[in-house]
């Protein structure tokens, strides 16, 4: 799922991810949930290291999926079920899940087009798909792509626009219930 350098990284960074990294928006995150038009039970965290965004909803079931195996490790250790698999090629069946979440992972995923399109593909009718990112034209949002080059990730930001135009393009229909630096753009499956 992330480039081949980025998930190097969060496999050396895995043990230390959660004391470094800032919470996930827990009302940015519900504001695209609750776009859904149908309950939320089954929630799949695409790009999801820790977990630490599905840990701040309580459903019945929820699974990581990651392509580094330490940070996987990390989110079992937390007591969530988790999957290293390619955002790009989901092990779920067709309409499986309610929603699905990629928070602070998208722009660093290869094939971001694939990875909206297989969030489509495993979301029910009336499931809703919930990324959360950082907007690249934000004063702040420059700096951190700036601070993610220099490290070496391969990340590509993008504005609320471009992303809910991917998301558009994937088949859902997209909305963006917050904006900022951090904003969120969700998908409705009709």
């Amino acid at each position: 799922m992330h480039t081949p350098g980025d998930v190097a990284y969060f496999e050396r960074f895995a043990r230390h991810y959660e004391r470094f990294m800032p919470s996930t928006d827990e009302r940015a995150l519900r504001a695209g949930l609750a776009l859904a038009e149908r309950d939320i039970e089954r929630v799949v965290d695409v790009g999801g290291g820790t977990g630490r965004a599905v840990r701040t909803i309580d459903v019945p079931e929820r699974i990581v999926v990651d392509a580094a195996h330490g940070m996987l490790g990390e989110a079992r250790r937390l007591g969530l079920d988790g999957v290293r698999a390619d955002g790009a090629s989901l092990p779920f069946a067709d309409e499986s899940m309610d929603s699905v979440l990629i928070v602070d992972a998208l722009h660093h995923v290869a094939d971001r087009a694939g990875a909206l399109a297989e969030a489509t593909r495993v979301l029910r009718p009336g499931g809703v798909l919930v990324c959360r990112e950082f907007d690249r034209a934000t004063l702040r949002g420059r700096a951190l792509v700036a601070a993610e080059h220099l490290v070496g990730f391969d990340s590509e930001f993008f504005t609320p626009e471009e992303l809910a135009a991917g998301v558009e393009n994937a088949g859902l229909d997209a909305a963006v219930p917050s904006r900022g630096f951090g904003y969120t753009v969700a998908g409705v499956k009709r």
